[in-house]
């Protein structure tokens, strides 16, 4: 008899415990504001399977705003955007040379100096002046061809020879130059060309031409070339 007291009473202490777990569930459903009790998790289902072991569910690690890790200038970069903060190496910076200062065929004089003989190899001065009233800026190799007075071409264009150059100002009345490059007949095996009579150019960045008389410059060895301008005048 005192057994079957014992269990009842046993019973009776398991269900004022169930009892007191759901009001607890709805009583932190209402402090949510869902209006419904949040779902035990797996881990937790399964302690309780199990037999209420006294093991507490580990709660899953959830990824930290604070903590998430931003991409670095470097890689922003590589990915080709703009870093913010500090991302002024990504940035590209500007040439000082911008169309408004730029020495144009129309502000400035042209001409083909002496040559320069030696080695096998002749070199001609290409001299640009600026003849504006204001100062402006060259950088870079200019176009060159070699023409007749009809305008029918003699050979190819000059390549480029060596590195783009740096930054050149004139101030009115300065100089700067490119230099052409040949070598002299017997040289090389190949054939010279014609001889030319006019010096066709385009200077650096511009899209109008420029032309000067050729001193007769004839291309041997099929070596034609022109340096990037630099500052001051030759021959």
């Amino acid at each position: 008899m005192s057994l079957t007291i014992k269990t009842v009473g046993r019973g009776r202490r398991v269900a004022a415990g169930s009892l007191i777990a759901v009001a607890a569930l709805a009583l932190t459903a209402c402090q949510d504001g869902t209006g419904a009790a949040s779902r035990p998790s797996s881990a937790a289902a399964s302690a309780t399977q199990q037999g209420g072991s006294g093991a507490q569910p580990t709660a899953a690690k959830q990824p930290s705003s604070a903590g998430a890790a931003r991409p670095s200038a470097h890689a922003v970069a590589s990915a080709g955007g703009k870093a913010s903060g500090g991302g002024h190496a990504a940035e590209s910076h500007a040439s000082a040379m911008t169309a408004s200062d730029r020495c144009t065929a129309a502000n400035m004089s042209l001409r083909l100096g002496a040559s320069d003989i030696g080695a096998g190899n002749i070199h001609y001065p290409l001299v640009f002046t600026n003849k504006g009233k204001k100062a402006c800026t060259l950088r870079g190799f200019p176009g060159v061809s070699l023409i007749l007075r009809d305008g029918s071409p003699v050979g190819k264009p000059a390549t480029r020879e060596g590195g783009p150059g740096g930054l050149v100002r004139l101030q009115p009345g300065q100089s700067a130059h490119a230099v052409l490059h040949t070598v002299n007949e017997g040289v090389s095996d190949t054939p010279c060309w014609a001889g030319s009579q006019i010096v066709y150019v385009y200077p650096p960045g511009s899209k109008e031409s420029m032309t000067t008389g050729s001193r007769g410059l004839r291309v041997c060895g099929g070596r034609f070339d022109v340096t990037a301008v630099e500052a001051g005048a030759l021959g």
